[in-house]
């Protein structure tokens, strides 16, 4: 994390906003997109603005599960209706007059700070003003998506990423809306199962590569639906 040397040459003073390093601004940020699909390159855009507008430290979990209902509706899908997602993007929304005060004092971490080198050639996006737990979650984001074959993560692999750490400040919001994160999971993996069996009997039926036909013949489109 950048910091600013003291006038008196003594102690540091941390950023009160988000800062966007050159690497994250420029090349950096290029790479992480490659490894995102279309959608969720908007939702950590949309996350970042959040933060840098509400004065935030730092990208947090909460920041991304607010974008991510606003992206579209694969992850508005999982939840338990149209009520629940109102009322939990009407807790989100509270966050900069509320509870979301007590934040600005601390970082986002549940104690497993992100290795500073991914393997497999994974871009990293600890210390980019992200907070550890959702540097952790985009990683997992990407080991999600990795072990199903795709070559980009996807909104419902952050999703999934995020409600398995209970000490997210998005699982924290969950908590407060009524939303069962264990269930919430639940069906985000049923989610992805239907769409494999769907994929399945599609390529039985017709004889076709379910992704070549959705993306024109390239095999790497379906991280872009």
């Amino acid at each position: 994390m950048t910091r600013v040397a003291g006038t008196d040459g003594v102690g540091t003073v941390p950023p009160r906003i988000p800062q966007q390093p050159a690497a994250e601004s420029g090349s950096h940020r290029t790479e992480l997109d490659a490894r995102l699909s279309a959608e969720l390159v908007s939702v950590v855009s949309g996350a970042r603005r959040r933060a840098l507008r509400d004065g935030d430290r730092q990208i947090d979990t909460a920041h991304l599960l607010h974008s991510l209902l606003e992206a579209g509706p694969e992850v508005g899908a999982v939840f338990d209706g149209a009520p629940q997602v109102a009322r939990l993007l009407g807790y989100l929304v509270q966050r900069s007059i509320g509870y979301g005060l007590r934040w600005r004092s601390g970082v986002e971490d549940s104690g497993t700070v992100p290795v500073a080198a991914a393997a497999g050639g994974r871009p990293v996006v600890a210390e980019a003003g992200w907070s550890p737990v959702a540097a952790g979650a985009m990683e997992g984001a990407w080991e999600r998506a990795e072990r199903r074959g795709d070559e980009r993560a996807r909104g419902l692999d952050l999703l999934a990423a995020i409600v398995t750490d209970p000490q997210a400040r998005a699982v924290e919001v969950l908590r407060r809306a009524g939303v069962d994160a264990r269930a919430l999971l639940l069906r985000i993996e049923s989610a992805f199962d239907v769409e494999d069996e769907f994929e399945g009997e599609f390529e039985l039926e017709f004889g076709l590569d379910f992704e070549r036909y959705v993306g024109g013949g390239d095999p790497g489109c379906r991280s872009n639906r």
